[in-house]
């Protein structure tokens, strides 16, 4: 970790600007050229180099090459839902893992199949799961598929959303949101050394295991080293968080998620994204041209980090250079932080969720978990050469 001191008269220089409202229009974004209704696009993207190919190891899933289906998994409850199918609370019926309680995701291969680019994501979902092991990651454990459906199944991560424990909170101290922060940017750190983008992150995608510590989820949007479409669900809900090379199609790496932890950073510490507006269309306009207010009670580290985090130009943007996430935590917000004992997982949450057992549902949305869990037989019958799509899974 760098000396803080080394960043001390550019930091003393940045805090006074913080009172020019000059400040945070130095680099807004044109609008000229940028397509304002995303959704009806599709950005063909062309990869940074040194992205590496993530390689798909057997080893990794079904210990053994045990062969597993939904038969072995009774479903408890409903967790969540999407565009592409449900994530269920299981218990495993019978052989190793039995009674042990996972997080099963269901995506059907149909309304994967009508679009190729979804099914280029859903296998990086899968690839990426398969080769990152990481103490603040979602665990893929087991996966297999039916003629209609994949299944990944996950460790259940007990502890719920961020994003509700946030609703439900308010607002974080700055304390609350170091401590998050931190094992965030080690995680992307991570991901990043293995040349991949993660693009989506936002308080949804944030759960916390049953002690309170952080793991990311849903790489359904993660980019691996080939060239592929962004498609309409990229940009469905999460606009907020989404940096302006993103939106500008202008093409992008690494640094898209530096700016959405900056713009999670400001959402912790003040109930609300940075930039919002009535529609998309205007919420993609202030992302690109609007001032970043800053709330006055803020610390002088917290306002200089964001403001750092959320530079509209790249190449300007803490995290953007070859060091990536060591420069981000060489910033004096985190002055006290000690990274070894972070990745270690020896700091206390400062949330700790209160379980009453192995399968306690109470952290996740009642609206989910008060359903019947169905998972209902899929009737689609996929042609041959549709299903040969799905041949990474064996």
């Amino acid at each position: 970790m760098a000396d803080v001191n080394d960043s001390s008269e550019v930091f003393v220089l940045e805090l006074h600007e913080d009172e020019n409202p000059r400040d945070s229009d130095d680099d807004k974004i044109e609008l000229d050229d940028v397509d304002l209704e995303p959704e009806l696009s599709i950005n063909i993207q062309q990869e940074a180099e040194g992205q590496e190919t993530i390689q798909l190891s057997e080893e990794n899933v079904n210990p053994g090459k045990i062969k597993l289906g939904p038969k072995d998994f009774e479903l408890k409850k409903v967790l969540g839902k999407g565009g592409y199918g449900k994530v269920f609370q299981v218990r495993k019926t019978s052989g190793r893992d039995a009674n042990k309680y996972f997080a099963m995701k269901v995506l059907k291969k149909a309304s994967i199949v009508t679009n190729q680019k979804d099914t280029a994501h859903t296998r990086a979902e899968r690839n990426i799961l398969e080769a990152v092991k990481h103490p603040f990651i979602v665990e893929l454990v087991y996966a297999f598929q039916t003629d209609g459906k994949l299944y990944l199944i996950l460790e259940y991560l007990s502890g719920g959303e961020l994003f509700m424990h946030l609703e439900r909170e308010g607002i974080f101290l700055e304390d609350t949101t170091c401590f998050y922060l931190s094992e965030i940017i080690m995680a992307l750190g991570h991901l990043h050394k293995l040349g991949i983008i993660y693009r989506d992150l936002k308080p949804e995608n944030i759960l916390l295991d049953a002690q309170g510590h952080v793991k990311l989820t849903d790489f359904g949007l993660c980019k691996e080293h080939i060239q592929e479409g962004i498609v309409t669900h990229t940009f469905c809900g999460t606009i907020e968080y989404m940096a302006p090379e993103i939106l500008t199609r202008s093409g992008h790496g690494k640094a898209v998620d530096w700016w959405s932890l900056g713009a999670l950073m400001f959402d912790m510490l003040t109930g609300v994204p940075p930039f919002t507006a009535e529609n998309r269309k205007k919420t993609i306009e202030t992302i690109l041209k609007a001032k970043l207010n800053l709330p006055a009670y803020l610390t002088p580290e917290a306002r200089d980090l964001v403001r750092r985090l959320m530079k509209r130009q790249e190449s300007q943007r803490l995290g953007s250079g070859p060091e990536d996430a060591a420069t981000v935590q060489s910033h004096p917000f985190f002055k006290h932080v000690n990274w070894d004992d972070v990745l270690a997982r020896r700091l206390d949450p400062p949330i700790k969720p209160l379980l009453r057992s192995e399968d306690d549902v109470s952290q996740f949305d009642t609206r989910f978990t008060r359903q019947i869990p169905v998972d209902s037989p899929d009737e689609t019958t996929l042609s041959e050469s549709a299903n040969l799509i799905f041949q990474f899974l064996h």
